[in-house]
């Protein structure tokens, strides 16, 4: 991809793809759900969830699977309502640009 991804993207997309599960999900899990949108490694991502859990927006725990101890990230209250404050800038944000290209094809 040819535009840059900021950190504020970053967070909300790691937000969103969170959010779908109720009950959280894994970190390989998150990497793989961002990747069918974004070029990102684990070693991007990861800083992303840690900044996210200190910042109160996610809260982690594990839990066995396979005989291994797997770390879940789950979205707390406020996840959710910084998640929901990126999808109104983001509308917000991409109509304008969207407006922009509209009017260069005509």
């Amino acid at each position: 991809m040819v535009f840059n991804t900021g950190a504020a993207l970053l967070d909300a997309i790691v937000l969103a793809v969170v959010s779908v599960e109720e009950q959280g999900t894994y970190g390989y899990r998150i990497t793989q759900d961002v990747r069918q949108v974004l070029d990102v490694s684990e070693s991007t991502l990861y800083p992303v969830l840690r900044r996210l859990q200190k910042e109160a927006c996610l809260e982690v725990y594990d839990m066995e699977f396979g005989g291994r101890n797997r770390r879940y990230y789950k979205v707390t209250d406020v996840g959710r309502e910084k998640l929901t404050q990126y999808r109104i800038e983001w509308e917000e944000y991409s109509g304008k640009i969207s407006k922009i290209f509209t009017e260069v094809e005509k």
